[in-house]
């Protein structure tokens, strides 16, 4: 590494003058500083520019000194994630530091790289940083000063502007600077919270929707829950939905969920019992009486039918037959009909109460049209059958998006759909079940903000994900990543002047996370609220040296268990 690019000079002892200053006391020729500057935050110089990252040289001695800081901004000075700001005419540039190396030519001599935030004018009389903005128009030159950025200079640069915003933490290493999330360029352009297990993911998602719902009471949130941790967290401010009081009508899935629920087959029968189911289905929904005097009426076209009608269709159909064709399609799909219709598990969705026209009042109660002071529905899918649990997600997904396709030209209402565990319903691999699901959500991931709907990813796996999904994520909520493989991936979905914060993220501590993107106004690492133990998710990990202490009462926890296991009721 060449280190002459900030002309230091041929001797040694020169260069280890020139910066050392806070700490060594020599004199040095340096220019002069405006006098409400102080010159004991003067840590080094700039040696080396590039555009988004640069080098700097900073006094080991300076750090030292400044190391018993009470401001812990300044306490700080020159290490790894810390901030440092530059002089270039009357403006501050502030950047942040990726790394540090010793500088082989001088001792006491430490080679940083950073990378460039943004910059913000100086007030004239206090010397103070005001109106900060992202990005940088003009770059220092080698030689120019580098001093600690100070807690003063922090409070100004994070806070918040006039727009919308929640506050969810405080902003490492300061004591009482508040992080805030900008609401509408978060939900404008989607965001993903990511983290390994036990990092403190589901409470940090309870906190950032708590904060969500109480800036916006009538806002529209529709959240999948497929652990059913949410229940507990939104009790009073949400509307809490699953297997019992769900009631999601069959009917209201396309052609593609009904394939994906009543077609067993694989290889090239499919394509066939496809075909078939398609024709029935049709048959089925033009006998109801909406569709009298409607021209245009699909496979797709949400109007209810009666499962014993598609049953009765599929028998006629099948008599008709010559005998070269083979009934078997037929056989297949009446057979899987038949058992879903009769599986009490299924009830929640097959069950003969639900084929009136509902579907007004289900979209209704789950987009919180009105919100009543509940501006959330929590669906808690944990207890729908494994099979067709990605059916259900796919449902709510594309009824989200086509309410908001349809509902173009009225006033409008936009909805955050949170997903809990995406890497389930968004996998990386695009063939085998669940690919209805994953369809619409790299759609809504695409092309939702055109129509007013926000996508919310929350998962432990973003390597899972299927590529692209997570680059559509405006801002990224990083909690810790023990995975390199992951740590990898958020690294290529983050913007470049972020990179030095996302080395940071294997060391991160529960409930701290980095947050990059459209939601703040420059990368933060925060340490998040604690929330209200009555607003937390029900998420804890059992404590086992605890709980291996107590004992009684066994006999009857197991009759209990068996019978609610039985019955298939919760």
């Amino acid at each position: 590494m060449d280190m002459h690019g900030g002309g230091f000079g041929a001797g040694d002892a020169t260069a280890a003058q020139h910066v050392r200053l806070a700490g060594g006391g020599t004199a040095a020729p340096i220019a002069p500083v405006q006098a409400h500057h102080r010159d004991d935050l003067l840590i080094g110089e700039v040696i080396d520019i590039a555009g988004s990252a640069s080098r700097i040289l900073l006094d080991a001695s300076a750090l030292q000194a400044l190391s018993t800081s009470n401001d812990p901004s300044v306490a700080m000075a020159g290490q790894v994630g810390a901030q440092v700001k530059v002089r270039v005419g009357n403006v501050w540039l502030l950047a942040s530091v990726r790394d540090q190396q010793l500088y082989e030519r001088g001792e006491g001599l430490i080679v940083a790289a950073i990378d460039f935030l943004g910059e913000g004018e100086e007030e004239k009389l206090t010397g103070r940083i005001h109106n900060f903005r992202r990005g940088v128009t003009r770059y220092p030159i080698p030689g120019s000063q580098v001093y600690a950025a100070t807690s003063a200079d922090l409070k100004q640069i994070y806070a918040a502007d006039e727009r919308a915003h929640v506050e969810i933490g405080t902003v490492y290493p300061t004591r009482d600077i508040r992080g805030s999330l900008y609401v509408d360029a978060m939900l404008g352009k989607h965001f993903a919270l990511l983290g390994s297990t036990g990092t403190g993911k589901s409470t940090s998602a309870a906190l950032i929707l708590h904060k969500i719902c109480e800036l916006a009471p009538q806002g529209h949130i529709v959240m999948i829950d497929p652990h059913g941790e949410y229940s507990a967290a939104f009790k009073g401010t949400g509307a809490l939905f699953d297997v019992d009081n769900l009631a999601m009508p069959y009917w209201l899935m396309n052609f593609e969920e009904h394939c994906e629920v009543f077609v067993t087959s694989e290889g090239r029968d499919r394509q066939g019992d496809c075909d078939v189911l398609a024709k029935c289905l049709l048959q089925a929904r033009l006998k109801n009486r909406l569709a009298e005097g409607m021209t245009k009426i699909t496979v797709d076209s949400p109007i209810p039918y009666l499962l014993s009608d598609l049953l009765n269709i599929l028998q006629n159909e099948m008599g008709k037959l010559d005998k070269a064709t083979s009934s078997a399609p037929f056989m297949r799909i009446k057979g899987k009909i038949e058992e879903m219709r009769a599986d009490p598990r299924y009830n929640f969705m097959f069950s003969g109460m639900l084929v009136a026209d509902t579907m007004a009042n289900f979209l209704g109660k789950i987009f919180r049209l009105p919100s009543d002071g509940r501006p959330i529905s929590i669906i808690d899918v944990s207890g729908v059958p494994s099979d067709i649990t990605g059916v259900v997600v796919a449902v709510l997904s594309r009824l989200t998006f086509d309410y908001a396709i349809w509902s173009r030209g009225e006033p409008q209402r936009p909805i955050l759909l949170v997903c809990e565990e995406a890497h389930r319903y968004i996998p990386s691999k695009d063939s085998g079940q669940g690919q209805a699901v994953r369809k619409i959500l790299e759609r809504i991931a695409k092309e939702g903000r055109k129509y007013g709907v926000s996508l919310g990813l929350i998962t432990q796996r973003p390597s899972d994900l299927a590529e692209g999904v997570l680059s559509q994520c405006g801002t990224i909520i990083s909690m810790r990543l023990n995975n390199e493989r992951d740590q990898h991936f958020v690294k290529a979905a983050m913007p470049e002047g972020a990179r030095g914060f996302i080395d940071s993220i294997p060391a991160l501590r529960n409930r701290e996370c980095i947050i990059c993107g459209e939601g703040v106004s420059i990368p933060i690492r925060v340490h998040l609220d604690t929330l209200e133990e009555d607003k937390r998710p029900a998420s804890s990990d059992p404590l086992f040296s605890q709980l291996w202490r107590e004992t009684g009462g066994e006999p009857e926890i197991l009759e209990r268990v068996v019978k609610r296991w039985r019955s298939q009721g919760r």
